[in-house]
């Protein structure tokens, strides 16, 4: 029964982050025709307030969101002075070690995410998960009118074109959680392969 439970998660999870990363792909194309466009806007005509901004929003999210996928392919940074020539047990062995330090570190992440996501919707205070408990409820409940009514001030780029800076934050936010759930997926492999089995 647990061994169905994790290959179901471990499947799911995996096939979701490659999808959105084989997507999210395509948006290094996006941010050229940006920069592209920038770089024709100041040659001959004026030049145009957004793109520099739209390009980091788009980079942001190439990055964040492609994440997943690349610790699903391994492609992170790793040491193979003494790893590559470990038996395949030993290196599941150190993997599911540094998983840990991992997903540490991106609960650190999706807590500074949240928090700053929560900032740029307007809320101050220290307790983002109440904020957002209310902006749900209150949206649920009395739909976007009361929803609004929770949202404070809206923070925006201090630059000329002056974006709204939630929607990038919660690009971050979303990338960090799925990060986590590759992150938990990659131990559940790690723990299959220390026992013998792959996943």
């Amino acid at each position: 029964m647990m061994r169905s439970v994790a290959r179901g998660y471990v499947r799911t999870v995996d096939r979701f982050n490659a999808g959105l990363g084989r997507v999210v792909m395509f948006g290094l194309f996006a941010m050229m025709g940006v920069l592209l466009w920038s770089s024709a806007s100041k040659t001959f005509f004026n030049p145009s307030l957004w793109t520099l901004e739209v390009a980091q929003f788009l980079m942001v999210g190439y990055y964040i969101l492609g994440g997943p996928w690349s610790i699903q392919l391994g492609s992170n940074v790793r040491m193979d002075l003494f790893y590559s020539a470990w038996s395949p047990r030993r290196k599941a062995w150190f993997d599911a070690f540094t998983v840990f330090v991992l997903m540490f570190y991106l609960c650190v992440l999706i807590w500074g995410a949240l928090s700053s996501t929560a900032y740029s919707l307007g809320h101050f205070g220290t307790e983002p998960f109440v904020f957002f408990k209310d902006l749900i409820v209150a949206f649920v409940t009395g739909g976007p009118d009361a929803a609004g009514e929770v949202i404070g001030y809206v923070e925006r780029s201090p630059t000329a074109w002056r974006p709204y800076l939630w929607p990038v934050k919660f690009v971050m936010l979303l990338g960090f959680f799925l990060m986590l759930l590759q992150a938990i997926s990659e131990l559940v492999k790690d723990i299959a392969r220390i026992n013998g089995e792959e996943l």
